[in-house]
């Protein structure tokens, strides 16, 4: 039996996007679409990911998506994230806590802040049609 973990994930990594054979790859499946807390500000990284940063203040609450993924797996997964993600704690808005992609602080230095949009989908405008 494959023991897996719940990880969320708010940029490219959610399903329709570039970065998702990522995660199905290496056998990695949609849990649900979720919201972080209201601790959360994101910034558009050259338009080419997000990058989200908890903060004391000032924050909102961002879409993301929960995978589950083998933990056989989750090193090939961070191994192929952009430099400047890491993987830390996230607070969901129900007020539980999961592993989740986010940005180090030198990341999001004069990049374009995108929190006003509530996610990278509504900022890029890729909605998801399965």
């Amino acid at each position: 039996m494959t023991q897996t973990t719940l990880l969320a994930v708010n940029g490219t990594l959610m399903r329709g996007l570039e970065l998702n054979p990522n995660l199905v790859n290496v056998g990695g499946t949609f849990v649900r679409e979720d919201r972080t807390d209201a601790h959360y500000r994101v910034w558009s990284i050259n338009d080419c990911h997000p990058g989200m940063l908890r903060v004391a203040e000032g924050g909102n609450h961002v879409a993301l998506e929960v995978w589950a993924l083998p933990l056989d797996a989750f090193a090939t997964v961070l191994a192929n994230e952009p430099a400047g993600l890491s993987i830390g704690k996230i607070k969901l808005e129900d007020g539980t806590e999961m592993l989740g992609v986010l940005a180090e602080p030198w990341l999001v230095e004069g990049q374009r802040e995108i929190t006003a949009y509530g996610g990278w989908r509504t900022y890029t405008g890729h909605h998801y049609n399965p």
